[in-house]
């Protein structure tokens, strides 16, 4: 009942919006003085050529444009406004870009070869991780060689003296924070029992280690400063009192064991839950392995607050953690909740999580100075959500649109080109669309919005996606570009190299001059890269 009586309330808000709007509006003035306020903001717009001292990622896994446009209209509703007019806090980053996402043999993108191209540079086949294209999905022995090996960003923020952390909603080790620090051929490979059961007993696959043991144990991972999300169960050993997955051993215990080993000197904490998190002094702790879910995190609106932190906890701990380090770091943070969301066709929940990406990066601008820290912020692919049917300014997004169709029924203003959720019922001899109301959109949070191909799962989409960018060299990010630039840009910005052992350009460093002469050099970089891809 209270839930119809919220939805009444709003609804006769969003009225007044409407209203206080459209008389706002109508004055030709309004709309001519705002366009002239944002162009002449943008002419002031400067271009920071310094080198910058830290980088930020953050990734919003599925965050497609219709749902950066969807979130940005929830938002303002939730709090009383024009929800079209209104805007997340990346969105007012000055340049902006497009990014193309497909995988060396596959149009539309997973997480894992999208992760190798944003975070290690090189597009790769669908399914792997860390690897270039020479090895197929699920092949282990070609993804032994260095040769099939790819380094990331994080790798190469290390080889130049810079911490480094990873920050998600979902398993640390799912594919796109694997990504920072795995390679593998397979991305359910996740633990020492995945691979059991993925092999089905068929297939050699000792040569190969899991992605858990690879964060643990191998470089850039076991190096990592900050490590925070879920996937508990993939560290910890099977056991009667235990609802881990391993065989071999409890990683949990080997990262804590190698950070009193390496570093006896340093302070490392292991967290697993919000209350722990919360009373961690980040001034005085160097290492942090915070694991807050056996598998991924729960959704914001079905999360309990009293254990589980948000991203934004998270996120602001990693940035204190990480702003002792002298000579700076790289982080990367994930909203991964927002893809899991959209594979259940539950409109609301991959709104409120987008919503939620969008606080952590406001903490972030406010915890950091645009002067030496460069945030991008983007997605790994899209999805089949889509915005139509022509629903009034100011219709609640997750509502009906307002109009009938042909069949005299309403229809929802976000639906799906395929998923869980059947359209049609009935038979052969009497089939018709499942009617939708407003009073079923709002009877429940995970509502499942409806679809036209039926699936157990909705898809990813092949749209390109944006990409934002704030601080040093920002504006290397903007135009229509491979998604494998975004690493090498970032890199670019931070004078940092893609080799071990370089420091300069002619050894593969990308490390600009702190002068003019550094954004002719960007330029030279963005065309040789566009020139050497329509060769291709």
């Amino acid at each position: 009942m209270w839930t119809f009586v919220v939805c009444a309330l709003l609804a006769c808000a969003l009225q007044q919006v409407s209203a206080a709007t459209t008389a706002q509006e109508s004055d030709p003035k309004f709309w001519i003085e705002n366009g002239k306020l944002m162009l002449e903001k943008k002419s002031k717009q400067p271009l920071r050529t310094n080198q910058a001292k830290n980088v930020i990622m953050f990734l919003g896994d599925g965050m497609s444009l219709t749902t950066l446009t969807a979130a940005r209209i929830y938002k303002g509703q939730l709090q009383n406004t024009s929800g079209e007019s209104d805007h997340l806090s990346f969105e007012q980053f000055p340049f902006t870009g497009i990014s193309k996402t497909y995988c060396v043999d596959s149009q539309v993108a997973d997480s894992a070869c999208s992760a190798t191209a944003y975070l290690c540079g090189v597009k790769a086949n669908i399914g792997t991780i860390g690897v270039t294209s020479k090895v197929p999905l699920g092949d282990c022995p070609l993804s032994v060689p260095d040769e099939h090996h790819v380094t990331s960003i994080m790798q190469w923020a290390q080889w130049a003296g810079k911490a480094t952390g990873i920050v998600t909603t979902t398993r640390v080790t799912h594919a796109s924070p694997a990504g920072t620090y795995s390679q593998i051929a397979h991305r359910d490979w996740e633990s020492d029992e995945d691979m059991i059961v993925q092999s089905n007993g068929k297939t050699n696959l000792t040569q190969c280690e899991d992605i858990a043991k690879q964060l643990v144990t191998r470089e850039p991972g076991r190096n990592f400063k900050v490590i925070m999300g879920g996937g508990r169960n993939n560290f910890m050993k099977k056991g009667d009192n235990s609802t881990g997955k391993r065989h071999d051993e409890d990683l949990i215990q080997n990262w804590k064991k190698d950070k009193k080993t390496r570093f006896s000197d340093k302070i490392a904490k292991y967290v697993t839950t919000r209350q722990e998190l919360l009373e961690t002094d980040m001034s005085q702790t160097d290492f942090v392995l915070g694991l807050f879910h056996p598998e991924h995190m729960d959704y914001r609106l079905k999360s309990d607050f009293e254990t589980q932190p948000t991203l934004q906890e998270m996120t602001r701990n990693a940035i204190q953690l990480l702003q002792k380090e002298p000579n700076g770091f790289v982080l990367f943070v994930e909203g991964g909740l927002i893809d899991k969301a959209h594979h259940n066709t539950w409109a609301r929940i991959a709104l409120d999580e987008t919503l939620e990406f969008s606080n952590a990066v406001a903490d972030a601008v406010a915890m950091t100075s645009e002067d030496d820290t460069l945030i991008v912020v983007t997605s790994d692919h899209a999805h089949t959500m889509s915005m139509a049917g022509y629903p009034k300014r100011n219709e609640n997004i997750l509502g009906v649109s307002g109009t009938m169709a042909m069949d005299n029924m309403t229809y929802t203003t976000l639906s799906y080109a395929n998923g869980p959720k059947k359209s049609y019922t009935g038979d052969d001899v009497s089939c018709h669309r499942v009617n939708v109301t407003n009073e079923d959109v709002a009877k429940k949070v995970d509502f499942s919005y409806p679809s036209l191909v039926d699936l157990d799962s909705e898809t990813h989409g092949g749209d390109d996606v944006m990409v934002f960018a704030r601080g040093p060299m920002s504006h290397l990010f903007t135009g229509n570009y491979e998604q494998n630039l975004i690493p090498l840009g970032m890199a670019m910005a931070a004078g940092i190299s893609t080799n071990p052992s370089s420091t300069d350009s002619s050894s593969g460093a990308i490390a600009p001059c702190n002068s003019a002469g550094q954004t002719i050099l960007a330029v030279l970089f963005l065309t040789f890269v566009g020139i050497i891809q329509s060769s291709l």
